[in-house]
């Protein structure tokens, strides 16, 4: 005799597609929040460690020294730092009300304003070397270059020769949020925040401005975002000469990612209160730099400054 089948309940037919349901939002919070990455790059860099000690940045060895310092209870939108070798300062952007480029000193200090006029949305700075600066403006998805004032003065936006770079187009404020310059490879990496993410390497700049011809090159990095940052958007770049190596901050992840000169994962540190030595998640970091010393200093919304240096390595016992 043939036992015949129990009848499989309403219920159990409901919970099967609940479950089923719950695993499909999972998967897809994960993937929106790039959780399952971070999770395994996190794992990597505490399972295997600092492989190449000499050739890497490698971010965990790097301890808050200035936690959320205001520098200007008055100014809003900090959102791009640069750092100005000829001069050993920094430079810092605003993007409202109203729009400066700021020099500070190493521990987050004014020294000067220089007001912008007639520019549109700077977001990212990055220093070019001579006194020449790039600005990034995300609405317009442009790359301003300008050569700063030996005095202190506003600096209007008809002084500055650009590059724009129309490649999917945003008109939801996630145009080109950082700037980054390689001087040895004449090379400006542009950042553009979000839908899609996506990361421009545009050599020949500067080469073409200062030899009277034209010769610009832009290749698209979008696979070494894809591939290697697990982080919600792009807030800001940092191309380190000594490594070859390039920073990527994001804002809502919160975090800071070291690529290689391929473009591949190597270390990452975290901005989260919870999940590093800050003693709160910085709000909404927009800038990161490094000076000559490997010193990294970080700016956030609205407008708070933050420098990390690297801990000391402890002799052998």
């Amino acid at each position: 005799m043939i036992p015949q089948r129990r009848p499989i309940s309403r219920t159990r037919v409901l919970m099967g597609i609940g479950v089923l349901g719950l695993l499909a939002l999972g998967s897809a919070v994960s993937n929106h929040f790039q959780i399952h990455q971070q999770l395994y790059q996190y794992g990597s860099i505490w399972l295997h460690g600092n492989q190449a000690p000499e050739a890497n940045i490698w971010l965990p060895d790097y301890r808050v020294v200035i936690d959320a310092k205001p520098i200007d209870p008055t100014l809003d939108n900090l959102s791009g730092i640069t750092y100005d070798y000829d001069n050993d300062r920094l430079l810092a952007v605003t993007n409202k009300g109203p729009m400066q480029l700021l020099s500070l000193d190493k521990d987050g200090n004014i020294l000067a304003r220089y007001p912008l006029i007639g520019f549109d949305d700077t977001e990212g700075v990055a220093y070019l070397g001579n006194g020449r600066i790039a600005l990034s403006d995300e609405e317009l998805q442009q790359l301003d270059i300008i050569t700063l004032p030996t005095e202190v003065r506003p600096i209007q936006v008809e002084e500055a020769q650009y590059i724009a770079l129309m490649i999917n187009p945003t008109t939801s404020n996630k145009g080109f949020e950082g700037v980054t310059y390689d001087p040895e490879g004449d090379r400006l990496f542009a950042i553009k925040e979000r839908d899609p993410r996506q990361l421009f390497e545009v050599s020949g700049v500067l080469r073409s401005i200062d030899q009277g011809r034209l010769q610009i090159k832009v290749t698209d990095r979008q696979d070494w975002v894809t591939q290697s940052i697990a982080a919600r958007d792009l807030s800001d770049g940092y191309y380190d000469s000594r490594t070859g190596h390039l920073l990527v901050l994001s804002d809502q992840s919160r975090s800071i990612t070291e690529l290689d000169r391929e473009g591949r994962f190597v270390s990452v540190r975290s901005l989260l209160g919870d999940f590093s030595d800050l003693r709160r998640s910085a709000p909404q970091p927009e800038g990161m730099t490094m000076d000559r010393d490997g010193n990294l200093y970080v700016v956030s919304e609205p407008n708070l400054f933050y420098k990390f240096s690297k801990a000391p390595k402890q002799a052998p016992k």
